[in-house]
């Protein structure tokens, strides 16, 4: 999987440089230039959709647990996910680490983070055919829609079949001998949990409806907001758009990357993606690619300092446990 990762990082990032260089550099840094510091009112637009998946992911944590600690852990996950080659999995195995150290079970942060990852599985399904829903309103792309469509329909028995396997299936227990490989690590990091049991802790999550839909709720409710980053993004570079438009961008971005979840950071599918759904949409190559580079400048500003603070309270566990052992 690692080195899937770096391929895919390696072939990603030439895409992206690609795509740069054929629509001029210059061009894009003066688009870039032009927004100036208004590029930093990206900033706190980043905060909301973050703060309201914490929210989301609380509803299925069955512990009392603050709502700053985890938009923290919120914040540290996006980032290893998004700056580290771990293929877009790796922020939920530290996210789990972390609400233990909370205080929350070990079995219930991973039950919980397990379940949340496929909530937003089927949050994001909806925000996609809400897009294709708008592509096809403003658009009248029939073909192109058609083809989204389809999409959309081959991958709603995938969806439902993970939540069958993880609502009946007993897979971590199937799979133990798996997770064992990862024990030592487990347990010198103070979690040491066995697959029955977070199978156990799923199957309670499933029997609580009320608050998986809370969950999805708030969900849906963070990718409506990204959308704001989207629609401010654009009029600070001088592109006026509504925000349906910037609703297709968002989602019909994010389904490319999903789709292609072992490219980190989404390099070259995220910039790709918004270029093609910008032609449909009247919007220029250059403008699109602009855009990539302002959202992945806001989240980096955000993830280093994250990233930074994550390897500073590794560091200080690992001397606890070195204390503790002489």
């Amino acid at each position: 999987m690692k080195l899937a990762a770096r391929i895919a990082l390696i072939l990603g990032l030439g895409v992206m440089i690609l795509l740069i260089a054929h629509e001029g550099a210059v061009g894009i840094v003066k688009l870039l230039s032009k927004a100036g510091w208004m590029l930093l009112l990206l900033l706190p637009l980043h905060v909301l959709p973050l703060l309201l998946d914490a929210t989301g992911w609380r509803a299925i944590i069955m512990a009392r647990c603050r709502l700053l600690p985890l938009f923290l852990i919120a914040v540290v996950r996006q980032a290893v996910n998004g700056l580290l080659p771990v293929a877009n999995i790796g922020g939920e195995l530290v996210g789990i680490r972390l609400l233990a150290r909370t205080g929350v079970d070990g079995t219930w942060a991973a039950a919980s983070v397990i379940v949340e990852v496929l909530l937003t599985l089927v949050g994001q399904y909806l925000f996609v055919a809400l897009g294709v829903v708008f592509l096809l309103q403003i658009t009248q792309a029939m073909r192109l829609t058609n083809e989204l469509l389809l999409g959309l329909a081959a991958s709603a028995p995938v969806i439902a079949l993970l939540i069958v396997l993880l609502r009946h299936g007993a897979i971590f227990e199937r799979l133990q001998h798996i997770a064992a490989r990862f024990g030592p690590n487990l347990r010198e990091s103070g979690l040491s949990v066995r697959g029955a049991d977070v199978d156990a802790a799923i199957g309670t999550l499933f029997r609580a409806p009320a608050r998986l839909a809370r969950t999805i709720a708030w969900q849906f409710a963070g990718l409506l907001a990204e959308c704001l980053e989207t629609w401010a993004a654009l009029r600070f570079l001088g592109v006026s758009v509504g925000f349906s438009e910037a609703l297709i961008l968002e989602s019909l971005t994010q389904a490319a990357r999903q789709f292609l979840f072992i490219v980190p950071a989404g390099l070259g599918v995220q910039e790709v993606g918004l270029v093609a759904v910008g032609h449909v949409l009247g919007i220029g190559s250059d403008v699109a690619l602009a855009l990539s580079l302002a959202k992945r400048m806001t989240r980096i500003v955000f993830g280093v300092p994250a990233l930074l603070a994550w390897q500073w309270t590794e560091t200080q566990e690992g001397l606890k446990r070195f204390r503790r052992r002489q």
